[in-house]
Protein backbone atom coordinates (compact mmCIF):
# COMPACT_ATOMS: atom_id res chain seq x y z
CA UNK A 1 0.00 0.00 0.00
CA UNK A 2 3.01 2.43 0.45
CA UNK A 3 2.84 3.49 -2.92
CA UNK A 4 -0.85 3.87 -3.26
CA UNK A 5 -2.14 7.68 -4.32
CA UNK A 6 -5.07 8.38 -2.68
CA UNK A 7 -7.11 11.85 -3.44
CA UNK A 8 -10.28 12.33 -0.98
CA UNK A 9 -12.33 14.85 -2.38
CA UNK A 10 -14.86 16.46 -0.05
CA UNK A 11 -17.77 19.49 0.26
CA UNK A 12 -19.32 20.43 3.21
CA UNK A 13 -21.45 22.97 4.28
CA UNK A 14 -21.24 22.92 8.08
CA UNK A 15 -18.34 20.02 8.85
CA UNK A 16 -20.07 16.86 8.75
CA UNK A 17 -18.04 15.49 5.63
CA UNK A 18 -15.02 17.46 6.33
CA UNK A 19 -14.97 15.31 9.71
CA UNK A 20 -15.60 12.30 7.18
CA UNK A 21 -12.54 13.10 5.15
CA UNK A 22 -10.60 13.39 8.03
CA UNK A 23 -10.88 10.30 9.48
CA UNK A 24 -10.62 8.59 5.85
CA UNK A 25 -7.28 10.65 5.78
CA UNK A 26 -6.19 9.53 9.25
CA UNK A 27 -6.63 5.79 8.15
CA UNK A 28 -5.48 6.01 4.88
CA UNK A 29 -2.18 7.56 6.42
CA UNK A 30 -1.92 5.09 8.68
CA UNK A 31 -2.24 2.42 5.50
CA UNK A 32 0.84 3.60 4.50
CA UNK A 33 -0.76 5.65 1.05
CA UNK A 34 0.33 9.05 -0.13
CA UNK A 35 -2.81 11.08 0.62
CA UNK A 36 -4.35 14.43 -0.83
CA UNK A 37 -6.92 16.13 1.13
CA UNK A 38 -9.28 18.44 -1.11
CA UNK A 39 -12.44 20.44 -0.85
CA UNK A 40 -14.09 21.37 -4.15
CA UNK A 41 -14.80 24.75 -5.18
CA UNK A 42 -17.27 27.03 -2.76
CA UNK A 43 -20.24 28.04 -5.38
CA UNK A 44 -22.67 29.54 -2.58
CA UNK A 45 -23.19 33.59 -2.32
CA UNK A 46 -20.52 35.14 0.58
CA UNK A 47 -23.71 36.82 1.69
CA UNK A 48 -25.29 33.22 2.39
CA UNK A 49 -22.54 31.82 4.09
CA UNK A 50 -22.29 34.50 6.49
CA UNK A 51 -26.07 34.59 7.80
CA UNK A 52 -25.40 31.00 8.76
CA UNK A 53 -23.14 30.85 11.63
CA UNK A 54 -22.13 26.73 11.48
CA UNK A 55 -21.75 27.60 7.77
CA UNK A 56 -19.27 30.48 8.32
CA UNK A 57 -17.51 28.76 11.32
CA UNK A 58 -16.36 25.73 8.95
CA UNK A 59 -15.38 27.85 6.12
CA UNK A 60 -13.30 29.43 8.42
CA UNK A 61 -11.60 26.22 10.18
CA UNK A 62 -11.25 25.27 6.26
CA UNK A 63 -9.26 27.76 5.00
CA UNK A 64 -6.37 25.94 5.46
CA UNK A 65 -7.56 23.06 3.16
CA UNK A 66 -6.55 23.26 -0.96
CA UNK A 67 -8.89 23.53 -3.29
CA UNK A 68 -9.08 20.17 -5.58
CA UNK A 69 -8.20 20.75 -9.53
CA UNK A 70 -7.91 18.04 -12.30
CA UNK A 71 -4.25 17.46 -11.34
CA UNK A 72 -5.32 15.78 -7.58
CA UNK A 73 -7.62 13.26 -9.86
CA UNK A 74 -4.73 13.10 -12.39
CA UNK A 75 -2.17 12.31 -9.46
CA UNK A 76 -4.38 9.47 -7.80
CA UNK A 77 -4.84 6.19 -8.15
CA UNK A 78 -7.90 6.05 -5.74
CA UNK A 79 -10.47 8.81 -4.88
CA UNK A 80 -12.96 8.94 -2.05
CA UNK A 81 -15.25 11.39 -2.25
CA UNK A 82 -17.30 12.82 0.38
CA UNK A 83 -20.61 15.11 -0.13
CA UNK A 84 -23.77 16.17 1.96
CA UNK A 85 -27.15 15.18 -0.08
CA UNK A 86 -29.35 18.10 -1.48
CA UNK A 87 -33.05 16.76 -2.44
CA UNK A 88 -31.46 13.05 -3.16
CA UNK A 89 -28.83 14.29 -5.46
CA UNK A 90 -25.12 15.74 -4.74
CA UNK A 91 -24.45 19.36 -3.15
CA UNK A 92 -23.96 21.34 -6.65
CA UNK A 93 -20.43 22.22 -6.04
CA UNK A 94 -19.63 18.62 -5.83
CA UNK A 95 -21.57 18.47 -9.54
CA UNK A 96 -19.95 21.34 -10.84
CA UNK A 97 -16.19 19.89 -9.99
CA UNK A 98 -17.12 16.78 -11.47
CA UNK A 99 -18.71 18.33 -14.49
CA UNK A 100 -15.31 20.25 -15.36
CA UNK A 101 -12.92 17.15 -15.69
CA UNK A 102 -14.10 16.71 -19.60
CA UNK A 103 -10.55 17.36 -20.23
CA UNK A 104 -9.11 14.61 -17.83
CA UNK A 105 -11.61 12.33 -19.19
CA UNK A 106 -11.06 13.08 -22.87
CA UNK A 107 -7.52 11.69 -22.38
CA UNK A 108 -8.86 8.91 -20.73
CA UNK A 109 -6.78 9.68 -17.43
CA UNK A 110 -9.92 9.06 -15.34
CA UNK A 111 -10.26 5.21 -16.49
CA UNK A 112 -9.58 2.27 -14.04
CA UNK A 113 -9.11 4.92 -10.76
CA UNK A 114 -10.14 3.30 -7.57
CA UNK A 115 -13.38 5.41 -6.34
CA UNK A 116 -15.58 5.45 -3.34
CA UNK A 117 -17.95 7.73 -1.96
CA UNK A 118 -19.66 8.78 1.61
CA UNK A 119 -22.41 10.87 2.00
CA UNK A 120 -24.62 12.99 4.81
CA UNK A 121 -28.22 13.92 5.47
CA UNK A 122 -30.13 16.05 8.43
CA UNK A 123 -32.43 12.72 8.84
CA UNK A 124 -31.66 8.79 8.24
CA UNK A 125 -33.67 8.67 5.04
CA UNK A 126 -32.48 12.01 3.66
CA UNK A 127 -30.69 10.53 0.26
CA UNK A 128 -27.42 9.14 1.72
CA UNK A 129 -27.86 6.42 -0.34
CA UNK A 130 -29.15 8.05 -3.79
CA UNK A 131 -26.50 10.87 -3.18
CA UNK A 132 -23.41 8.24 -3.72
CA UNK A 133 -25.27 6.19 -6.29
CA UNK A 134 -25.57 9.66 -8.17
CA UNK A 135 -22.14 10.27 -7.92
CA UNK A 136 -21.27 6.66 -8.75
CA UNK A 137 -23.58 7.01 -12.26
CA UNK A 138 -20.95 9.89 -12.89
CA UNK A 139 -17.89 7.19 -12.12
CA UNK A 140 -19.15 4.75 -14.30
CA UNK A 141 -19.01 7.30 -17.49
CA UNK A 142 -15.12 8.13 -16.19
CA UNK A 143 -14.52 4.29 -17.02
CA UNK A 144 -13.59 4.08 -12.80
CA UNK A 145 -13.65 1.25 -10.95
CA UNK A 146 -16.59 1.64 -8.20
CA UNK A 147 -15.09 -0.05 -4.45
CA UNK A 148 -17.96 -0.47 -2.59
CA UNK A 149 -17.83 -1.35 1.17
CA UNK A 150 -20.81 -3.90 0.61
CA UNK A 151 -21.00 -5.52 4.17
CA UNK A 152 -17.45 -6.53 4.20
CA UNK A 153 -17.06 -5.65 7.77
CA UNK A 154 -18.86 -5.48 11.25
CA UNK A 155 -18.30 -1.67 11.21
CA UNK A 156 -20.85 -0.99 8.47
CA UNK A 157 -23.37 -2.49 10.20
CA UNK A 158 -22.41 -0.31 13.18
CA UNK A 159 -22.59 2.75 11.58
CA UNK A 160 -25.89 1.68 10.15
CA UNK A 161 -25.31 -0.87 7.19
CA UNK A 162 -25.37 1.24 4.22
CA UNK A 163 -23.21 -0.93 1.34
CA UNK A 164 -22.70 1.85 -1.20
CA UNK A 165 -20.87 4.27 1.27
CA UNK A 166 -20.35 5.31 4.70
CA UNK A 167 -23.29 7.60 5.72
CA UNK A 168 -24.06 9.75 8.50
CA UNK A 169 -27.14 11.72 9.44
CA UNK A 170 -26.46 15.17 11.09
CA UNK A 171 -28.16 15.88 14.74
CA UNK A 172 -29.20 18.43 15.91
CA UNK A 173 -25.93 19.54 17.33
CA UNK A 174 -23.98 19.21 14.03
CA UNK A 175 -22.36 16.28 14.65
CA UNK A 176 -22.75 12.60 13.17
CA UNK A 177 -25.55 10.62 15.00
CA UNK A 178 -24.22 7.38 13.99
CA UNK A 179 -21.19 5.90 15.46
CA UNK A 180 -19.32 5.97 11.86
CA UNK A 181 -15.42 6.63 12.09
CA UNK A 182 -14.82 2.79 12.36
CA UNK A 183 -16.57 2.43 8.88
CA UNK A 184 -14.96 5.36 7.12
CA UNK A 185 -11.91 3.69 8.12
CA UNK A 186 -12.19 0.06 6.72
CA UNK A 187 -13.86 2.02 3.72
CA UNK A 188 -10.98 3.96 2.86
CA UNK A 189 -8.32 0.80 3.42
CA UNK A 190 -10.66 -1.39 1.23
CA UNK A 191 -10.63 1.59 -1.23
CA UNK A 192 -6.55 1.38 -0.85
CA UNK A 193 -6.33 -1.88 -0.98
CA UNK A 194 -8.16 -2.60 -4.23
CA UNK A 195 -6.34 0.69 -5.93
CA UNK A 196 -2.73 -0.93 -5.43
CA UNK A 197 -4.25 -4.48 -7.00
CA UNK A 198 -5.32 -2.47 -9.54
CA UNK A 199 -1.91 -0.77 -10.12
CA UNK A 200 0.33 -3.84 -9.05
CA UNK A 201 -2.01 -5.69 -11.75
CA UNK A 202 -0.97 -3.02 -14.56
CA UNK A 203 2.50 -2.70 -14.04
Amino acid sequence: MTNTKLAIVYYSATGINYQLAQWAEEAAKNSGAEVRLVKVQELAPEAVIEGNPAWKANAEATKHIPTATSDDLDWADAILFSVPTRFGNMASQMKQFIDIQGGLWAQGKLANKAVSAMSSAQNPHGGQEATILSLYTSMMHWGAIIVAPGYTDASIFKAGGNPYGTSVTQGQDGKPVEDVKDAVAHQTKRLIETAGWIKNGRA
